[in-house]
């Protein structure tokens, strides 16, 4: 009887060979760079959190969500479910060293225990960006700008931006007396896209005991018509200007400004589930893929760091879900697979010459070329084979007489044209150029 282990993960887990982790890691570095060009700075927090930190609070369904287990010291622990929660507990922890405002940015892995479907699994990605202790509309609109150039830098360009704001709700939900019910209607009114206009009535009925009333919700989440139009409707239902629709305003002329608003539409429907968010809330969609979700989302959370600490710290901020965006992408079939980060490789056709093989390596790399030296002399099919999985763009080969002479013969492996009598100056210069 074997006593081998089978290897396998765990459902909802996966393991990423080069293609897949090159793609992440490119994107994530295109992402970071993005943020830190909007004066973001990275934070670390730990997988483990105390699971009180984590679920203070949180709806019943987030709970479920958790993984949550009693560490060897007896202690109740969780792995965070996002990025948010312990920046919250972080910016309290850390209030005293920190500057007002602090932008940060942090991309993680995250864990959530629920069912694993296209796009979504239970250990995924976030790539987060936030902006604690200011309560201006500029910080508001920065957040939005810096998803759209995210997601821009990374060539997702056809996206539309959903954008609501909360506190107009809530005035709207007083008005008709609802408001003691807006934690559950909310939740409700989030599942619009997911479950139909039909089964969010019912529900409505049923938070609300009152078809009327129900009605009214389903007529304020339905209003019609371009950005400003729409802000003024769920004004008017809501009882007229307030400050939470001026914010609107401000965002608004803002985006025109920057000559970015039709990215942005005004979706009274969407009020993000979790109950930590108190004004301006938003969600991406892909436009030739809008049944995968949101791949971009976030909004204000003026109350959370209230949770660990007396004084108010508002807050803000969006996360792009890195998973499901490449989930996305792959569908739509407009991610570049490589293999290695390599320009170049140097054939090995004799062992004989590595060490001239080495020197023309060490030519390339001080002219910023990514090359390396095939580590011995088998037949050139298998070097090729290897080199074509790793999508190397650019052979290098070179004989005796070569060698003699300081050049060598550059292939374009992509069509087979070769150029030969090539110095590294002169392949450098065209390798680099055809990046």
């Amino acid at each position: 009887m074997s006593d081998l282990i089978q290897p396998k993960v765990l459902k909802g887990f996966r393991d990423f060979l080069p293609q897949s982790q090159i793609l992440r890691d490119t994107l994530q570095e295109k992402i970071t760079e993005v943020y830190r060009s909007f004066g973001f700075v990275p934070i670390d927090t730990p997988v483990l959190e105390y699971t009180e930190i984590l679920l203070r609070k949180s709806n019943g369904e987030t709970e479920k969500q958790v993984f949550r287990f009693e560490d060897n010291g007896g202690r109740d622990v969780a792995m965070r479910f996002d990025l948010t929660v312990p920046f919250a507990r972080f910016t309290a922890e850390h209030f005293s060293e920190l500057y007002l405002p602090f932008k940060r940015y942090h991309l993680a892995k995250v864990w959530r225990g629920e069912k694993p479907q296209a796009g979504r699994y239970r250990e995924f990605v976030q790539c987060d960006v936030d902006t604690v202790g200011t309560d201006s509309a500029v910080s508001d609109f920065e957040i939005l700008n810096v998803m759209k150039a995210a997601l821009n830098k990374i060539g997702v360009n056809n996206i539309t931006i959903h954008v609501n704001h909360r506190g107009i709700f809530n005035r709207f939900l007083n008005k008709i007396g609802c408001l003691d019910k807006s934690e559950d209607i909310l939740r409700s009114v989030d599942k619009l896209a997911k479950v139909g206009e039909e089964e969010v009535l019912k529900e409505l009925i049923e938070f609300t005991g009152d078809k009327s009333k129900a009605d009214e919700i389903i007529k304020y989440i339905s209003a019609k018509g371009t950005f400003i139009e729409i802000l003024s409707q769920l004004e008017t239902m809501a009882g007229g200007p307030d400050k939470d629709s001026q914010r609107m305003k401000d965002i608004y002329d803002m985006m025109c400004a920057s000559g970015i608003e039709s990215t942005y539409v005004f979706d009274p429907s969407i009020t993000r589930g979790l109950d930590y968010y108190t004004g301006v809330v938003y969600e991406t969609f892909l436009n030739d893929l809008p049944s995968i979700g949101s791949v971009c989302s976030g909004g204000r959370y003026d109350n959370l760091a209230g949770l660990y600490m007396k004084e108010k710290v508002p807050g803000v901020g969006a996360s792009i879900g890195l998973d499901r965006l490449i989930a996305g992408l792959e569908q739509l079939g407009i991610t570049e697979k490589k293999g290695s980060y390599l320009d170049a490789e140097i054939f090995c056709s004799d062992a004989a010459d590595i060490v001239a093989y080495q020197k023309v390596a060490a030519e390339l790399r001080a002219k910023g070329v990514n090359v390396e030296v095939f580590p011995e002399a088998k037949k050139m099919n298998q070097q090729y084979n290897v080199t074509e999985a790793k999508c190397i763009p650019w052979g290098i080969m070179m004989n005796k007489d070569e060698i003699a002479k300081g050049t060598f013969t550059l292939k374009n492996l992509k069509n087979r044209e070769m150029t030969s009598d090539m110095t590294s100056e002169k392949a450098a210069e065209i390798i680099l150029k055809n990046r």
